[in-house]
């Protein structure tokens, strides 16, 4: 699944081209991308039709664009595994797995013509939804979808608290890649980027999260928020076409990653020290977690 700098492309691509417009009408063509809209895809086409389109949000992984005229709902993207926002001229071919069509009117004030909004989803685990809003429980005045309300602040959050995450994490007694992958502690982490924050900050993956201490847990928050921050920078990590922006193009931090998807090869810190350790991958949660032997040592304690 794309992760938080992957969803924050799409965001930053949505807010450029599809902020304050109206939708002019919607199309459903595959019923199963709105299979959690209440009501189904009659009740999608008809509920967001006329609404106007706030700036978008994300919170972790999760995105969602207010609707405005009234404020009290939102369009909820689940992008799933292959799911994609793609901002279309109207003329423009039709994608291959196109399932919803949404359409924006143009903004004369911005001299910028008509679009569409169009959702692609090869796998269909993806959909959009509508979703009412609710109070943040830590800061009242930020509403969010309902749907995402039990879903942490991630660390690029201006509200992110590191200390009260230090003593969730301590509290847990369990791997420190699990808590990471956790998003009712810390939101916006996967795989990808568990890996490559514990590499930066050379802590193992199976850990165990009560022996961290204050010091140990701001050097991974600080190295979680310093990958996602150069994973934006690149665009994100696209493996394939599956993860791209609004405008069909993939990012390149697939070039920049230090452990992940690198098994077998050098250790590129410990080959500048003169050591040939070279990475290892071993299997977790029915994925794998890759890391140096060297910079990470497996703990005594081990959580697995």
């Amino acid at each position: 699944m794309p992760e938080l700098p992957e969803v924050e492309v799409v965001r930053r691509g949505l807010e450029r081209w599809a902020a304050g417009r109206p939708v002019s009408g919607v199309e459903v063509l595959d019923a199963r991308s709105t299979r959690r809209h209440d009501g189904g895809a009659a009740a999608f086409e008809a509920q967001l039709t006329g609404r106007r389109l706030a700036a978008p949000e994300r919170r972790g992984k999760y995105l969602w664009v207010p609707l405005v005229d009234p404020g009290d709902t939102a369009l909820v993207a689940h992008l799933g595994m292959s799911g994609q926002l793609l901002v279309s001229g109207p003329s423009d071919p039709s994608q291959r797995h196109l399932r919803i069509r949404v359409l924006l009117e143009d903004l004369k004030t911005w001299d910028a013509p008509a679009l569409e909004l169009r959702f692609v989803d090869q796998r269909l685990f993806g959909g959009l939804f509508l979703d009412p809003l609710v109070p943040s429980v830590d800061r009242p005045e930020q509403l969010l979808p309902a749907s995402v309300a039990h879903i942490a602040r991630d660390p690029l959050d201006p509200h992110f608290d590191a200390d009260a995450v230090h003593g969730r994490l301590r509290s847990r007694k369990t791997g420190l890649k699990r808590a990471l992958l956790d998003q009712t502690l810390v939101s916006g982490i996967g795989n990808i980027y568990a890996d490559e924050a514990l590499w930066r900050a050379r802590l193992h993956y199976a850990r165990p999260t009560e022996t961290l201490n204050r010091g140990e847990s701001a050097r991974l928050l600080a190295a979680v928020q310093d990958v996602m921050e150069d994973a934006l920078v690149q665009g994100g990590t696209s493996f394939d076409a599956l993860y791209v922006n609004v405008n069909g193009e993939s990012g390149y931090f697939d070039r920049s990653l230090n452990v992940y998807g690198q098994a077998g090869r050098p250790c590129p810190r410990c080959a500048a020290q003169g050591r040939d350790t070279v990475i290892v991958k071993d299997r977790f949660m029915n994925r794998s977690s890759a890391y140096c032997p060297q910079c990470q040592p497996v703990p005594r304690r081990a959580r697995w």
